[in-house]
């Protein structure tokens, strides 16, 4: 039996909206732990591809810059992203599809009401955007039956979305790469905590550059021994032991072209993302309903605020409290 997880980030670089992260956790019941992770997608080829390109019109699961379409298109430029996570999580709890973003955040574990504190996040979006409930049923239905039948099961995905007045402090206090570390780090010590005494093998995307990460993940849990098992240019193995368990942590460039769990990771924090910037853009349309809606990163980010400051200033928004320092 393994515990295998993966999670990673989405909004590092924007100036406007939220850092996302998640993880996503599987048990497989025929797993060694000693053999190394399992190729899921072969597990699961009946319902599951790597390409939204699919003749047969299977769930696409992969890293979600290869999943998000283009807004002009003729399609809803989330569709994939939205089948293949809202299905995940329909299969993961049991549950229906989530017929609003907020249904889709508390099942994820979000703290909406820390989130909703800022007004422009306040306004939820109604589920499905790219498909039809009765479809995505079908395809969350196909999808635990394939689970099931090859001893698979979704025991966990959650996720955070760090606002900016978060985002903010953390960046003063310990400095922008520590804001994304600090997020995985957090998801890790949940599935440390929920996973422990089964010895869970995490990969985490690589951060930047980064390959030693001894320091910091002896600053995010100073009460664990730590071994490092092995570096490379692509991987950096820890294995951390406290009271209540161990883990087994990989830090891999360019993990969701090899791990399902973090290509999923990939696609839920890219979704969270995109669903709060819906939020935020609605939000402000309602101020300046002639200035077109930003996906928040810097070069449409700085065109965004120009053309709307004169609202702001009119209204008393104060800027500070909706840009990123860093």
């Amino acid at each position: 039996m393994l515990i295998y997880a993966g999670i990673d980030e989405a909004g590092y670089g924007p100036m406007l909206g939220p850092l996302a992260a998640a993880a996503t956790v599987f048990r497989i019941s025929d797993a060694d732990p000693e053999e190394g992770p399992p190729q899921l997608w072969s597990r699961l080829e009946k319902v599951v591809a790597r390409s939204p390109a699919d003749r047969r019109k299977r769930l696409a699961i992969a890293d979600s810059k290869r999943l998000k379409g283009a807004r002009d298109g003729r399609a809803h430029p989330l569709r994939h992203l939205e089948r293949g996570v809202l299905c995940m999580l329909a299969a993961a709890d049991d549950r229906d599809i989530a017929e609003s973003d907020g249904e889709a955040f508390e099942r994820l574990g979000i703290d909406l009401a820390r989130l909703e504190t800022r007004p422009w996040y306040r306004d939820p979006t109604p589920l499905p955007q790219g498909a039809t409930r009765d479809r995505l049923a079908i395809d969350a239905a196909r999808l635990k039956r394939e689970l099931d039948a090859a001893g698979i099961e979704i025991v966990g995905m959650f996720a955070e979305a760090v606002d900016e007045e978060a985002f903010n402090r953390l960046c003063r206090s310990a400095g922008k790469a520590h804001v994304n570390f600090h997020a995985a780090m957090r998801l890790v010590d949940r599935i440390w905590t929920d996973h422990g005494t089964e010895t869970p093998r995490v990969i985490v995307d690589r951060h930047g550059g980064r390959s030693d990460y001894v320091e910091p993940l002896m600053r995010s849990f100073p009460d664990a021994e730590l071994e490092e098992i092995g570096r490379t240019d692509r991987i950096s193995r820890y294995r951390l032991r406290r009271s209540g368990g161990e883990i087994v942590l990989s830090f891999e460039a360019e993990s969701e072209d090899r791990h399902l769990p973090t290509a999923l990771a990939s696609m839920t924090a890219k979704l969270v993302r995109e669903w709060s910037m819906a939020r935020f853009n609605r939000h402000f349309a309602t101020i300046a309903p002639e200035v077109k809606p930003t996906a928040g990163y810097v070069a449409d980010a700085r065109r965004w605020l120009e053309e709307i400051a004169p609202e702001f200033q009119r209204r008393g928004v104060r800027r500070s409290d909706l840009v990123r320092i860093a």
